[in-house]
């Protein structure tokens, strides 16, 4: 054996090509032993021993495929990435069964199925509901191992535009605030101590132009917390427009020409613009960049920020 030395949850997830949660799952219900007796995910590997496993098979996908629209910016054989729209929920939850994109992509690529948990096949990554933008999924359990992995270390680059109420000073910044689970709102996520459960976050924004008390942000991800962009832009005082969880009515002081298409913008003005994947299998990096969506671009001409919205190809 050459992995003497190494975890043997890392050794069996490469030679299965499993998840690592998969693998310490197979380890903490006793399905492998080493040596005849149950192993932790933490035993490290003398390069000697008989590891025997069995790997149960998957559990039927209880999610039903739906037709439906899906607005392709790639796909090879490892990975497809969509641009999702505005209003559509990413996979199954809680009160949710159907009408997600996984329903979607579940009639277009049924290979996803067996592919990651069967609740969310595929995904490796979210976007908030009211979010629009790049999104990545996994064809293959080696793919959905990849991209797990890159997330998780950081290898992948993320990429926001924003409107938010006011002008944050400096125009160029980097938020490092930890943030965990709001601590009596338990659906909502906030700037909390690590001391208290909070995880590490951090933000990058550039200012791209101000004009009538709202302003264009491209924001770049370092992490991935739930709901980081929101938090973070409500924490330096700079909520996002439309943002019915973190946002303020601060429409009710600017000019009365914007008021009413702040007040009505239904949703967080926040779009993944641009997604950077590292290689898959020895295939070159992806990146994708989804076109402003419509009811963003709308805004951004009510309040006067059109001509700072990057141009896209099929718009010009």
């Amino acid at each position: 054996m050459s992995a003497t030395g190494e975890r043997i949850d890392r050794y069996l997830a490469k030679e299965l090509d499993l998840t690592r949660s998969q693998v310490q799952s197979l380890l903490r219900d006793g399905l492998v032993t080493v040596d005849g007796a149950a192993a932790k995910p933490s035993y490290l590997l003398r390069g000697e021993e008989r590891i025997d496993y069995r790997v149960p098979a998957p559990p039927p996908s209880v999610l039903e495929p739906e037709a439906g629209w899906i607005r392709l910016l790639h796909q090879d054989e490892h990975l497809v990435v969509v641009d999702k729209p505005a209003g559509l929920v990413v996979h199954p939850g809680a009160g949710v069964r159907s009408g997600t994109l996984v329903n979607r992509l579940l009639h277009h690529y049924p290979e996803i199925a067996s592919v990651g948990s069967p609740e969310r096949p595929g995904i490796v990554h979210r976007l908030d509901r009211g979010t629009s933008g790049v999104l990545a999924i996994a064809r293959t359990a080696a793919a959905y191992r990849r991209l797990s992995g890159a997330f998780a270390e950081r290898e992948v680059g993320k990429v926001y535009l924003a409107v938010v109420y006011g002008r944050p000073d400096p125009l160029d910044g980097t938020v490092n605030l930890p943030i965990g689970r709001h601590p009596t709102v338990r659906t909502r996520m906030t700037v909390i101590p690590e001391t208290r459960g909070g995880r590490p976050a951090t933000t990058r924004y550039r200012v791209l132009a101000t004009a009538a008390g709202v302003s264009l942000l491209e924001i770049e991800l370092l992490t991935g917390r739930t709901h980081q962009i929101r938090v973070h832009c409500k924490a330096i005082g700079h909520p996002l427009v439309g943002d019915p969880a973190y946002g303020e009515h601060r429409w009710r002081h600017l000019p009365p020409a914007v008021r009413r298409p702040l007040r009505e913008f239904p949703r967080p003005a926040l779009h993944a613009r641009t997604l950077t994947l590292p290689s898959i299998a020895g295939a070159p990096p992806v990146s994708s960049t989804a076109p402003v969506p419509d009811d963003l671009r709308a805004l951004g001409t009510a309040c006067d920020l059109a001509s700072s919205f990057p141009v896209d190809e099929t718009r010009r």
